[in-house]
């Protein structure tokens, strides 16, 4: 019963324990505690006229400061509570993301970037599951209630990160706004809705991390939907990885499928697409941590990834 219960607190809950802030959406909250590396600067309550407010949290690499004529890529990850700081997020996990950042980056292993983490609302799997994808009724684990799609708001989301957060970014930060340069990356359903992202938007979005592909929802919905809507091979980059415990083990046969996908729409494994399973990781955020390397690796890396 306990893993039930976690495992949908996964996919569709919303942390409540987010660290404080007290900003408005043009001034930032510069956080420096010694749990963050670098500089995590916090926005409450964003607006926006296409979903609820939320929290954004961007952090910029220990050199930013440093040269005021370097621009940087953007990367932008889902779930934004849940990846900065174990010590304020509902079940005491977090992906660390600034510490891997910054030990690839000295390590010469990445190039310098800009993580922009967006926060989930108490409507995540309404805002997380592609639209376009199904046709009727949809539930992301089997003893969730049905959605209808009339319901489903990720069109609305997209808009959201696509005509007005990332303006905002590109306007208060030195990045490099082209799509080469701008990535979108989550777990879970945070892997669909980023893959639904570069569908949607193939020239704002060029590159991909989709990480324990929450591929059930919808009965695989969004394998066939990429079938037809992938975007070129030829100027985006998409990863893909799951493990093989809890939530996980239910995903491997739903990944061959896209990777057929990819194999037949042109991709090349280790050049543009990289698609991996680690066994026994489950669906956790401390599992997600002890991997960010590779798929940030792929996105940002200096060297081609090894298929």
């Amino acid at each position: 019963m306990w893993i039930s219960t976690i495992l949908s607190a996964l996919l569709a809950a919303t942390p409540t324990a987010a660290t404080p802030v007290t900003s408005t959406p043009l001034n930032a909250v510069q956080d420096r505690a010694p749990a963050i590396v670098g500089r995590l600067e916090r926005y409450s309550d964003f607006p926006s006229e296409y979903v609820s407010a939320r929290n954004v949290q961007v952090w910029l690499p220990p050199s930013y400061d440093a040269d005021r004529t370097q621009r940087y890529p953007v990367l932008y990850m889902h779930d934004g509570q849940m990846l900065w700081d174990a010590t304020t997020t509902w079940n005491h996990q977090s992906w660390d993301v600034d510490d891997v950042m910054t030990r690839l980056i000295q390590s010469g292993e990445i190039r310098e970037a800009i993580v922009v983490g967006i926060d989930n609302s108490p409507q995540r799997f309404a805002e997380y599951m592609p639209r376009k994808a199904i046709a009727g009724p949809v539930r992301g684990l089997p003893d969730q209630p049905l959605m209808k799609p009339v319901d489903i708001q990720s069109d609305a989301y997209l808009q959201f990160l696509v005509r007005e957060l990332k303006p905002f970014v590109d306007g208060h930060y030195r990045t490099r706004r082209g799509a080469a340069d701008t990535m979108i990356a989550g777990s879970s359903m945070g892997g669909l809705i980023s893959l639904y992202a570069m569908t949607q938007y193939p020239k704002v979005f060029g590159g991909v991390a989709a990480i324990s592909t929450h591929w059930p929802a919808g009965e695989g919905a969004m394998v066939n939907y990429l079938a037809r809507h992938l975007p070129s091979p030829r100027d985006h980059r998409v990863y893909f990885d799951h493990g093989t415990a809890t939530l996980d083990a239910q995903y491997a046969p739903y990944q061959q499928r896209t990777d057929a996908v990819m194999r037949n729409r042109g991709y090349r494994c280790g050049e543009n697409w990289l698609s991996k399973t680690f066994d026994g990781a489950d669906h956790s955020e401390t599992a997600w941590n002890q991997r960010l390397d590779v798929p940030l690796r792929f996105l940002l890396g200096k060297q081609l990834t090894r298929c």
